[in-house]
């Protein structure tokens, strides 16, 4: 009972945060956009692939990901936050695009309507963090699928006091913003090839590798 009190603890935690977060989202998240543009080129997609964005925000990875897997392709997502969600549909009404299709719900429920060539893990910690959710994420991915992600780091033990610094940048975000040594690892567990490089002086990551063929 307790495990899953935490779990829905957690979720709640992060609607709340990002229920604050919402509107302003975008213009924020404008720093990292040469990031996230090149994580999305390490999934090396091409058109008529279906590609899952997990933990979708408000849509803003749609237009890289549609223009990579072309209009034969599908770009299938997921947000729990009701008040990203709304700008995340907000997005494709406006632009018309007919091969996005989301849905609002927590990770753990999600539900796709058929399997992925890749996943894209753009900032999206605490579903990264929760095993039961990646389990569920990865049952919707093809054998072999490219995973790609982007996120938030501890800077080496060595630095000690500085990694204050990273858990202050990602507390305003994230419910287990503490856990943050190899947030990759509960991901890298279903893959093989996988691998991870440092980004933003050592604060950041950027990371690849493919499922696991069964």
């Amino acid at each position: 009972m307790t495990q899953m009190t935490n779990k829905a603890n957690y979720n709640a935690i992060s609607i709340e945060k990002y229920r604050a977060k919402a509107a302003d989202y975008d213009a924020s998240a404008q720093f990292t956009m040469p990031l996230r543009r090149r994580t999305i080129a390490l999934l090396q997609l091409k058109p008529g692939d279906v590609v899952m964005d997990v933990g979708a925000g408000t849509g803003l990875s749609y237009a890289l990901l549609r223009d990579a897997v072309g209009p034969t392709g599908r770009v299938l997502a997921f947000e729990q936050s009701p008040d990203m969600f709304k700008l995340a549909q907000q997005r494709v009404q406006r632009e018309g695009w007919s091969n996005v299709w989301h849905q609002e719900s927590s990770a753990e429920k999600a539900a796709l309507p058929e399997q992925v060539d890749a996943i894209l893990f753009n900032y999206t910690h605490d579903i990264s963090r929760t095993p039961d959710a990646i389990a569920n994420i990865m049952r919707f991915a093809k054998s072999g699928a490219r995973i790609a992600m982007a996120g938030v780091k501890f800077f080496p033990w060595w630095t000690g006091p500085l990694n204050l610094l990273a858990w202050a940048k990602n507390r305003p975000y994230n419910a287990k913003a503490a856990d943050l040594w190899a947030p990759w690892d509960i991901v890298q567990s279903h893959c093989e090839r996988f691998a991870w490089e440092s980004t933003q002086w050592g604060m950041g990551y950027i990371a690849q590798g493919r499922l696991k063929t069964a």
